[in-house]
């Protein structure tokens, strides 16, 4: 895929998804090609469970939070 500067600022993330998926993206100024997007080669296997009993989710994981908590996020 190819595609103008402009239009490569305009939806950066789009792009980056189509890379993340496999896709090369081409930059160019004026109809000349002047860099090119391709994903980075993960060569290790994700291994599920590697963190397994790292972290435990509280019992009040979903409880309300404090009011000035609330008060932080919405001011």
């Amino acid at each position: 895929m190819e595609v103008n500067i402009h239009e490569a600022k305009t939806h950066f993330s789009k792009l980056l998804r189509r890379v993340a998926a496999g896709d090369e993206v081409i930059i160019a100024r004026a109809g000349r090609p002047i860099a090119k997007i391709v994903g980075i080669a993960n060569d290790q296997p994700r291994r599920f469970g590697v963190d397994s009993g790292v972290f435990e989710v509280p019992e009040d994981f979903d409880a309300p939070l404090p009011a000035d908590v609330v008060d932080d996020f919405e001011s």
